[in-house]
């Protein structure tokens, strides 16, 4: 599989068979990303939590491409309303796609939505186990530090997690640091930092705190293959 970060949260995967998948598009308004929300292809959307730098483009994407929206039951229920194919679920709960196997995961953050300037509370935050093509991954979506990381960990081998690293809003370095620790995945991507002010972090801060060969620092658009 190929995957891919492209600045705060968003991670693109490429399956084997070429299903494409995106988490947490947040593109446009984010100036770090290097995508283009008017042409990104996309089969499935997965999103996290409800707050706008998550959420992002997923309407206007899943409208152009017919998407798959894959979130909680709230989210999912949201742009249901607007007549997208959703896929509600909730933290503890797994389905088996065609694609593969998705497995929704705690996380300790909010989950609410300004939509038509109003305030909307879409359920809790999550974060998201997908396992495709005999590989793992563990996107944390926003959190803090929790220690039943270290059964989600042994769910599957996690070959590779995305972890936030910004601090303010969720882990910083170090507490990032000891959720690989609880996590053990093979290799564990830095994410959601230096998107704003708040949240500027030098990713070396994280990395330098694992394990040899373990921390790898993406540039926005750089992609691995697992």
């Amino acid at each position: 599989m190929k995957i891919s970060w492209h600045g705060q949260s968003c991670v693109q995967v490429v399956t084997n068979e070429g299903k494409k998948i995106i988490i947490d598009p947040f593109i446009t308004g984010n100036p770090l990303s290097d995508l283009d929300a008017d042409t990104i292809e996309s089969d499935v959307i997965i999103v996290t939590h409800g707050h706008s730098d998550h959420i992002g483009d997923t309407e206007a994407i899943a409208k152009r491409t017919n998407a798959l929206i894959i979130s909680t039951v709230e989210i999912a229920d949201y742009f249901a309303e607007r007549g997208l194919e959703t896929h509600g679920m909730q933290p503890g709960g797994g389905y088996q796609f065609d694609f593969g196997y998705i497995k929704l995961t705690p996380a300790i953050h909010g989950s609410t939505y300004s939509s038509d300037g109003v305030a909307i509370t879409l359920g809790i935050a999550a974060g998201v186990l997908l396992h495709i093509n005999e590989k793992t991954i563990y996107h944390a979506g926003d959190t803090a530090l929790f220690s039943d990381m270290k059964l989600i960990g042994e769910t599957f081998p996690i070959d590779v997690a995305f972890l936030p690293i910004g601090d303010n809003y969720t882990m910083g370095p170090k507490d990032a640091a000891r959720a690989v620790q609880f996590l053990n995945p093979k290799v564990a991507v830095p994410v959601h930092y230096n998107t704003f002010p708040l949240i500027e972090q030098n990713p070396e801060d994280f990395t330098s705190l694992l394990k040899d060969g373990q921390g790898l620092a993406l540039n926005v658009g750089e992609s691995i293959k697992i």
